[in-house]
């Protein structure tokens, strides 16, 4: 039965056969198969020779990428089926922790209002509701409540359903929202008139989903998407009521490595366009009062030079890196915008990260990152004094929320950590007052106090500390025997904060450590912690993480029979890699939308976000960066040994990691690996790189990878 070519047949021949065989697997007395464990599905192999720089690859699984192909469809399914039979002695167990994790979440329930214009904002749900209902009342929260949209209603009819990036214009009485019903993030932006409730005939498809209004109430501007490549590369005008055909462009970004957006400005005085690639930015501005006018450049974009801008007053307040790796804060006059106007606000700190910043009337509030960990900064615009927020916690995540408010001295922020759920505050800049808003409800029994939050450093082999975040529950024994999943991500500069998870206590609860490596490639550290997992320095990532899990099982935290490993979409990238290299080390590995054939996508500029990715890992067309990223490309290097047992997942309209490529790496990792360990592909068939849509049902493929681990455990409930 291995060795059958199953994928050549027709579909509805292949299903049946697989579904007959599983069947008769999982009743008495059959024995046509040479073992009781399901043999799992063996993809053709129809080679193809990759040449490039002299060197060829030898693909077995390239035609996986025909995404219309039946057999590349049947494949899936039978792939499937088999995860179903493999684990269908489970289902109990996970439709148990499905429940659990489903019932710490507060049904109907209510985000925390705010203040836009004369209006209160607010989403919440219903019961049983996946979606969100967005709603407003006008003046106070005792008005009567006008319900903006209800994407439970919207949602009817479609598999996945998503509303994406809703604003209302400047007389609020008009909302412009994205809706994606395939989950590629191409959005189809709709108009709705707020004070009739009709929906405006105007629909304009594939954008990025959101629009930004000119004050006239009836012009806005939108990006476009490329069709096959998905970039954002077109900015065009709209003038309600007219034709989309009709619609002008505004600025096309040439460059392939490039992204464009368009936003208004907090005053609502500005428009902005801006261009951006990993390591190069550039904005353009308008008045908003002036929609038929021409959009003027900040500063011509620079390699290497980044930039973001806000506007206050007369100057624009721009965070940028020139002539300052971690960042600091200049101010330019309006009319006056070049690189040599630029006048110093908050100076470059070699030990501090400046990552944002909001402006008030009478504040500006900074987001710094010192020794790892966020911090909030309060200045006057006066100079009369400035104070940082206490947290008071070891390991945290804090962060500036949504400021809509300009005239206010309160500043909205959110704060969580391992052990506390997200809490919304008001914070009173002028007399330090603080007011918690809302706390995530987690329905049950839960106890903060029952938990225990840490943070250790791990000696890289460099000897570079890389810190840990733990938690844990309260009373466990640091006796080297205890079941421990390790995080992590390690790209783009992206933060990987030490924050709350509900879901999580269902593996606290059963004993499990949860740990997050902030291993370099994110920006935990600062810039240079970025600048040294990227590029010719990316393998510094994945070496971070198994010398995190070294210092954990030397600390007794746990055993290489009893570690986990989880990551996803870049982060997939790290866990491929890292069973590549340490196979040893990992009981189970989960890889999520996982990136893993580096070359073959790098070198193909008309796949999603191809192109913009250069500066991240390099640009395979030039030989060097060839070679460095063909060193360590989990596909290319998957070889005939040992490895854990694995989960990997995907989803089929994944628009940033392409189902084909954790299909091609299971395949290949069946056919060369010389264990018995159990590896399973689950595709989701409905939707894309985030999973399934809705509030709920998006857990059932949690509670799948958490009795993936429990089970290697033999934990049965």
């Amino acid at each position: 039965m291995k060795n059958l070519k199953i994928y050549g047949w027709p579909k509805h021949a292949m299903l049946g056969f697989t579904v007959i065989c599983l069947a008769f697997l999982f009743s008495s007395g059959f024995t046509g198969c040479t073992t009781e464990r399901p043999e799992p599905p063996v993809a053709e192999k129809i080679p193809k020779e990759l040449t490039f720089h002299g060197d060829t690859r030898l693909d077995n699984y390239y035609w996986l990428n025909e995404r219309d192909n039946p057999k590349v469809i049947a494949y899936l399914t039978a792939e499937n089926e088999y995860k179903d039979a493999m684990m269908k002695h489970t289902e109990r167990f996970q439709k148990k922790l499905y429940e659990e994790i489903v019932g710490r979440i507060k049904k109907t329930d209510m985000s925390v209002p705010y203040k836009e214009r004369s209006y209160y904002y607010y989403s919440r749900y219903e019961g049983e509701g996946e979606y969100p209902i967005y709603c407003r009342k006008k003046g106070s929260m005792e008005a009567e409540e006008e319900i903006l949209l209800n994407v439970n209603e919207m949602a009817k009819g479609h598999a996945f359903y998503s509303v994406a990036g809703y604003t209302v214009s400047t007389d609020n009485n008009l909302i412009a929202f994205g809706v994606d019903t395939v989950s590629r993030r191409k959005y189809t932006i709709n108009f709705k008139n707020l004070k009739t409730g009709e929906m405006l005939p105007d629909k304009i498809p594939v954008t990025s989903g959101r629009a930004a209004w000119a004050n006239d109430n009836k012009t806005v501007f939108y990006t476009l998407k490329d069709d096959e490549t998905l970039r954002s590369y077109k900015v065009m005008k709209h003038v309600l009521g007219t034709d989309i055909s009709t619609d002008k462009e505004v600025f096309e970004e040439k460059d392939v490595t490039f992204s464009t957006y368009v936003y208004k400005t907090k005053s609502e005085k500005y428009l902005f366009i801006g261009s951006g690639s990993t390591l190069s930015d550039e904005y353009r501005f308008l008045d908003a009062d002036n929609p038929d006018g021409k959009f003027k450049i900040i500063h011509p974009r620079e390699k290497d030079l980044l930039y973001d801008v806000a506007h206050y007053k007369d100057k624009f307040y721009i965070r940028t890196n020139y002539k300052a790796k971690n960042f600091r804060l200049i101010a330019t006059p309006v009319n006056r915008t070049t690189k040599e106007n630029w006048k110093e606000v908050i100076p470059h700190r070699g030990d501090i990260l400046l990552q944002g910043f909001e402006v008030f009337k009478d504040f500006l509030v900074l987001n710094e990152r010192i020794k790892g960990l966020p911090n909030l900064r309060i200045m006057r615009w006066d100079k009369k004094g400035e104070h940082y927020l206490d947290f008071g916690e070891e390991t945290y995540s804090a962060y500036i929320a949504y400021n809509p408010e300009f005239d206010t001295d309160i500043l909205r922020y959110g704060y969580t950590s391992m052990t506390t759920p997200r809490s919304d505050f008001d914070y009173n800049m002028n007399t330090k007052d603080k007011t918690l808003l809302k706390q995530q409800e987690v329905v049950g029994d839960f106890d903060s106090n029952n938990y225990h939050a840490e943070r250790l450093y791990a000696t890289a082999r460099d000897g570079t500390k890389v810190p840990i975040s733990l938690v844990y529950r309260k009373g466990l024994e640091k006796n080297g025997d205890n079941p421990l999943l390790l995080y992590g991500y390690g790209s783009y500069g992206a933060t990987m904060n030490a924050s709350f998870s509900s879901v999580r206590l269902s593996l606290l609860d059963r004993g499990f450590v949860y740990a997050i490596a902030h291993i370099r490639g994110g920006q935990e550290m600062g810039r240079y912690w970025y600048e040294e997992g990227k590029l010719f320095k990316k393998k510094n990532t994945f070496t971070d993480f198994i010398d995190c899990a070294e210092h954990l099982i030397a600390e007794k935290f746990t055993n290489p029979d009893k570690l986990f490993a989880q990551g996803g979409s870049a982060g997939g990238l790290l866990m491929g890699a890292v069973v590549n290299m340490r196979p040893d080390l990992f009981k189970g590995v989960m890889a999520a939308v996982p990136w893993v054939d580096v070359i073959t996508t790098m070198l193909d500029p008309d796949i999603p976000l191809t192109t913009g990715e250069y500066d991240e890992w390099g640009d395979p067309n030039k030989k060097e960066y060839y070679d460095y990223m063909l060193s360590y490309s989990p596909y290319d290097n998957v070889e005939a040994k040992d490895y854990p047992a694995m989960l990997v997942t995907t989803g089929l309209h994944d628009s940033q990691v392409q189902y084909f490529e954790p299909a091609k790496w299971v395949a290949k990792l069946r056919e060369l690996k010389t264990d018995d360990n159990i590896l399973l592909l689950d595709t989701d068939m409905e939707s894309g790189h985030g999973g399934a849509s809705g509030r709920f049902r998006r857990y059932k493929r949690t509670a799948l990878q958490y009795a993936f681990f429990l089970d290697l455990l033999g934990i049965k409930k």
